[in-house]
């Protein structure tokens, strides 16, 4: 389907076909966005024509079908490129954005800290931006430093300020827009203070690229990782933009076949750029599947899209306000469409199955964000995400099983 400018929420459901099946017998009403996004058919398609027509492994080959396939896998590292408003050379294909993070601390981070050096995060981090840190901190004797929110789920700038200015503070690794409060961070604002005192930026765009659209040549962080399927593209594929000249500082992190460029049993010498983070056999597919979301993307106006879901939430607060005992999480005024609560005397997870049962599904648990549930104190959240796919009946259908599931379980 080709896309207008027009925004139009159920032209583009239709492009969708997982959202016409059912689910417990029910029509499905897909919340659960923030965990992975559903897959458009012409995603599906590439993927299908790739493995029925083009497959091969790149690199090296020389018949016709490799060469097919070795184009194919650099355009789709050019489109995401051009997407991302950086060049291709700047571009390294990971499993996704934890493996990003774990590339970045240990091929960057972990060469340059040293003891007493200072690595900035925040009370909002999802684990993949929590544990490669601490296990680098850990090599290198760094220490972390944890920036706290506010009561609306925003950071604490002037803590984080003093952070910054110190002059022990090296690297900052903080997440775009958070998948537990949708707080979107002020990260243009947040990467030049950084940069002014001299701290490499490192930003965790897993929730940010389904709902914002991000040009790195304004934000200006030096490392930028995010996840295909959170972006509509399959499962497997991420991506890590770096730098041009911090490329050129980074060592391998992992080794073996495509990274090197001689190898012999007294040593290896290792190829030049972002070919040295991609040791072996890449996932082709799914970097193909990752330019095609991105094509599709193309034509739609991602503030059409941001309104749209800052409508949908707006409208799910409404018709939950009146719910004896229940708390939203994240209420800054800038904020992605993520509806966290809690609701007194009811688990999440209890809630979430009596949603289930009528076709609803959402997330609830940690989130993989455990510190920030200990500093909201509570062990679990339930969770609604929401996508440019849903509409107001979606809202409508979640509401009115929330409240019907309170008479039960209340």
């Amino acid at each position: 389907m080709s896309l207008s400018k027009a925004f139009d929420h159920s032209k583009i459901r239709q492009d969708f076909p997982i959202l016409a099946r059912k689910n417990r017998g029910k029509p499905l009403i897909y919340l659960d966005n923030a965990a992975t996004t559903q897959k458009p058919q012409c995603v599906i398609d590439s993927l299908t024509h790739y493995y029925s027509n083009n497959n091969s492994n790149v690199h090296r080959g020389v018949y016709e079908l490799a060469e097919d396939a070795e184009n194919l896998y650099r355009s789709a590292r050019n489109t995401i490129a051009s997407w991302l408003n950086v060049s291709p050379e700047e571009i390294i294909f990971t499993r996704g954005a934890t493996e990003g993070i774990n590339l970045v601390s240990n091929s960057f981070a972990k060469p340059l800290l040293k003891k007493g050096d200072q690595i900035i995060l925040s009370e909002m981090e999802h684990h993949a931006n929590i544990v490669p840190w601490q296990m680098v901190a850990k090599d290198t004797g760094a220490d972390i430093k944890v920036v706290p929110l506010l009561e609306d789920g925003s950071l604490d700038r002037s803590k984080l300020s003093e952070f910054l200015s110190s002059s022990k503070s090296a690297i900052l690794s903080i997440c775009h827009v958070s998948n537990v409060l949708g707080t979107v961070n002020p990260v243009r604002e947040i990467i030049k203070e950084a940069h002014q005192n001299g701290v490499k930026v490192v930003l965790d765009g897993a929730q940010s690229v389904p709902h914002l659209k991000v040009d790195l040549q304004e934000l200006e962080c030096d490392f930028f990782v995010f996840s295909g399927h959170k972006l509509f593209a399959p499962m497997g594929i991420g991506v890590v933009f770096a730098k041009n000249e911090l490329i050129t500082e980074m060592q391998p992190y992992q080794g073996g076949g495509d990274m090197i460029d001689q190898v012999s049993f007294q040593g290896t010498t290792f190829a030049n750029g972002n070919q040295r983070f991609e040791a072996g056999t890449p996932n082709v597919a799914g970097a193909i599947g990752l330019a095609a979301a991105i094509n599709y993307l193309a034509g739609i106006d991602f503030h059409q899209v941001d309104a749209h879901e800052k409508k949908l939430l707006t409208q799910t607060r409404n018709e939950l306000h009146d719910i004896e005992g229940l708390v939203e999480y994240g209420t800054t005024s800038d904020k992605a469409g993520v509806f966290s609560f809690s609701i007194a005397g009811i688990h999440p997870h209890d809630l979430a199955t009596l949603l289930d049962a009528e076709g609803i599904a959402t997330r609830t648990g940690h989130h993989c964000c455990q510190p920030l549930m200990q500093k909201i104190g509570v062990d679990a959240t339930a969770r609604a995400s929401f996508s440019l796919y849903n509409s107001m009946d979606d809202v409508h259908a979640f509401t009115n099983a929330v409240k019907r599931a309170v008479k039960i379980l209340g």
